[in-house]
């Protein structure tokens, strides 16, 4: 287990502050002199890792957190999957990486024109069938498709929006409240969970649940 400390150093304000930052730094195209990359950082990092963040996203090709955030190696324990849904695999990563790891914060990582989003509408709008596992895949998401739609959303992008934002809501409110292993560190300040939502066309991330 990590120690009280947090294994990187940082509060979790301070990880997200520096999450904030990093995106500011892709939007300005200034990567920050702080991100190492390089042979230097590989050696220093090759026996044990202390990643600041836990970030639970997509696999959409288009979104890489660590281009996003201006992050370098060992910076940031990721979990990605289309639809960034949170199985028991998912969930044991993220207890992995606040609890053996100490990461002090964790971020879900929505984004826009989600594919298995605008899949699991397809499948509530029009009781579309997917082959092989994919179904099984976009099965978690279908409650905030329905959610976006009782929410009164409109068809098109805008409710593929308000469900690519209710799918992170709802992953979120989940980790802070359900799961015990997250419980105790959450209480005592040492952790902290958030959503967020990547624009493809600006390449800014709308952090709308901190």
């Amino acid at each position: 287990m990590a120690d009280d400390g947090r294994a990187a150093g940082l509060t979790p304000e301070q990880a997200l502050a520096r999450l904030k930052q990093g995106n500011a730094d892709f939007l300005a195209d200034k990567p920050s002199v702080k991100t190492s990359r390089d042979s230097d950082r590989r050696l220093a990092i090759a026996r044990a890792q202390v990643p600041f963040a836990v970030l639970v996203g997509c696999s959409d090709s288009r979104v890489s957190p660590e281009l996003l955030f201006d992050t370098g190696l060992g910076e940031l324990f990721i979990v990605r999957n289309a639809g960034n849904t949170v199985d028991t695999v998912a969930l044991g990563s993220i207890q992995y990486g606040v609890q053996v790891l100490g990461a002090p914060l964790v971020l879900v990582l929505g984004h826009e024109r989600c594919g298995a989003v605008e899949a699991a509408i397809s499948v509530v709008e029009k009781n579309t069938v997917y082959p092989g596992s994919i179904g099984q895949m976009i099965e978690p998401i279908i409650p905030a498709v329905l959610k976006a739609k009782s929410s009164g959303a409109a068809k098109g992008d805008a409710l593929l929006d308000a469900a690519v934002r209710e799918n992170v809501g709802r992953i979120v409110r989940r980790l802070r409240s359900s799961e015990e292993a997250l419980l105790a560190a959450q209480r005592a300040g040492k952790l902290k969970i958030v959503g967020a939502r990547y624009d493809l066309d600006d390449g800014k991330v709308d952090f709308f649940m901190d």
